[in-house]
């Protein structure tokens, strides 16, 4: 008989898992040592992804789960290496990745006396997770291993195994037997009476505004097509910009705290605005009246906004259901006075941007976005560091229905960008990927670059290096306070790099920036550009309140406010050529 350990691997590789991200040692090492036997995914069998932080593992987990649609998988020994391994879990369940976490425990006469790296993992993740159970004798396997996968890729989100050292040592006491192929997610259809409700109110509403999300990733067409039936102008969330932004002739931008364009006018100007597949978080941007929300998770539905109704159902099929139901607008007044502003907003910040900025030291950290946004594939995976990454990313990052953009957008964890871009480059070996890191996020989890040498993963590390954790230093001056302990030393993350073995390279002028650029995007392997960025380029929303302005006044002397918005000009200009002129 297989034992336990070899048993779960069986069940891992019939549910389709390839690789497992993770630190070995102490109580997993039964674990290890299955994988070892399975020969590796050339033979059939899982491979072992050895990170240097179980942090790391969980973000790659998260990561591959994101950009493929299946089933992740990471794994920590017991104690210490389950709690890095937390932090990593929760941004894989917050962000909806499906992902198991081997948690492996002490011996299991041991549990509960005080032993040596004791922890309790069947509480501690079980606030990050849809399932959490542990694994107490050999009679409960496959089946609990079944169920845990099951809910990581039926709910959307992380689910662990506790397994004890020692019974991942014993012999499997069921055969295991062959598991049924998981199915795919259905397609929730609004009920008859909801469709009934929101045709009756989009038919009376003037103004529309229409935001979305990520729930519309695979919507489009519909969203396009209702959006030209309502006359209405489409605003994102972050999430929400990698599968609406792109060929888009209504697209307003984005609101919230790293937002650009027309998108928070269009909502406060309209009528109705409705909801689609975002669960965006900040209610304070939002209107808070005449607001409908669709959206599949029901207990989304009303936590952020003030609603008049909401509806249950996949946003492709609910926007099917209505449409042909629709009175359509001859009227299109409100969208073309939002795409005006749109565009005038973007040439307003774009011009600031753009004057001498091939010429200034410290270099703009915008400009460098923005080359990168045009030397980069166009099927790249870019992964975007929490901070001021995410900023860059949001205004500069030109999506096109096959680049991805993946972060710690829900959960807002430092450091997240090289290890998702590790989960990213294993589950897509020919695809071109590029980490776009902070140096504070990138200094955190240093380690992970021996993790692209020691598995030849081609990963392009760009740094924004300002010496600064700029995100936290806007935080300060929004509330009026001078920046402090935001600044540390100046790191050459180029020698750093090289001395790990990757192919590097560091740039301080402008002109050397593109040229930088293609040179580590070209090379055959793992490479990291280091550009050294002005520490006071900052941004800050559309919308400010008052109070956060007089802040500004108080804390920020030669501090660079607003940032461009790249492509998404271009974009706002070629939207207005067909609305007529006032």
């Amino acid at each position: 008989m297989p034992t336990v350990a070899e048993q779960l691997i069986d069940v891992l590789v019939q549910s389709g898992v390839r690789r497992i991200y993770g630190v070995v040692g102490d109580s997993l090492n039964p674990v290890v040592d299955a994988v070892r036997r399975s020969g590796g995914s050339d033979r059939g069998g899982i491979d072992w992804i050895h990170v240097r932080n179980e942090e790391a593992g969980a973000f790659a987990a998260a990561a591959e789960a994101q950009l493929t649609g299946t089933l992740a998988v990471c794994a920590g020994s017991c104690g210490p290496g389950n709690l890095h391994l937390l932090q990593g879990v929760y941004d894989a369940h917050r962000s909806g990745a499906p992902v198991l976490a081997i948690a492996s425990h002490i011996p299991s006469a041991q549990i509960g006396t005080g032993f040596f790296q004791e922890t309790h993992p069947e509480r501690l993740f079980a606030d990050c997770s849809h399932y959490c159970e542990m694994v107490s004798s050999p009679e409960q396997m496959p089946r609990l291993a079944r169920i845990a996968v099951q809910n990581a890729v039926g709910r959307r989100g992380a689910a662990v195994l506790v397994l004890p050292g020692d019974v991942s040592h014993e012999s499997a006491a069921h055969p295991t037997g062959e598991s049924w192929s998981l199915p795919s997610p259905p397609a929730v259809v609004p009920a008859a009476a909801d469709v009934d409700r929101l045709v009756e109110r989009l038919n009376r509403a003037g103004k529309v505004m229409i935001m979305a999300g990520a729930g519309c990733r695979d919507a489009h067409a519909d969203v396009l097509a209702l959006a030209d039936a309502l006359g209405a102008p489409v605003g994102h969330s972050l999430r929400g910009k990698e599968f609406v932004q792109y060929d888009n002739p209504f697209d307003v931008g984005m609101s919230g705290l790293l937002g650009y364009g027309a998108c928070y006018e269009a909502m406060h100007e309209a009528d109705l605005v409705l909801l689609l597949g975002t669960d965006f978080p900040y209610d304070t941007f939002l209107p808070q009246r005449n607001t409908v929300q669709v959206d599949i998770d029901a207990a989304r539905i009303g936590r952020r906004s003030v609603l008049e109704f909401g509806v249950l159902g996949d946003v492709g099929a609910t926007i099917r259901a209505v449409l042909p139901r629709l009175d359509r607008r001859g009227d299109r007044s409100f969208l073309d006075a939002m795409l005006r502003k749109h565009e005038r907003g973007l040439q307003r910040t774009v011009d600031a941007y753009t004057k001498d900025v091939t010429q200034q030291v410290p270099l703009h950290p915008e400009y460098v976005a923005d080359l990168l946004d045009e030397e980069a594939a166009e099927d790249a995976v870019f992964t975007v560091d929490t901070g001021m990454g995410n900023v860059w990313a949001a205004r500069y990052l030109t999506p096109n229905g096959r680049r991805r953009i993946l972060g710690s957008f829900v959960h807002g964890s430092m450091a997240n960008a090289l290890p998702h871009a590790i989960g990213a480059q294993a589950a897509a070996p020919g695809r071109q990927v590029v980490a776009m890191c902070g140096d504070g996020g990138l200094a955190m989890l240093l380690g992970e670059l021996l993790t692209l040498k020691t598995h030849a993963l081609p990963v392009k590390a760009v740094v924004f290096n300002n010496s600064s954790l700029g995100m936290v230093k806007l935080e300060m001056l929004v509330d009026g306070l001078p920046d402090f302990g935001t600044d540390h030393d100046q790191v050459d993350f180029a020698a750093l790099a090289q001395a790990a073995g990757l192919h590097s390279r560091r740039v301080e002028k402008p002109a050397d920036v593109r040229d930088g650029l293609r040179e580590i995007l070209a090379h055959d392997g793992p490479a990291l550009l280091d550009v050294v960025t002005d520490p006071n380029a900052l941004s800050i929303p559309p919308n400010i309140t008052a109070s956060q302005v007089r802040g500004f006044a108080l804390a920020a002397s030669r501090t660079v406010l607003g940032g461009g918005v790249g492509k998404m000009l271009q974009l706002a200009k070629s939207n207005l050529r067909n609305i007529p002129r006032p």
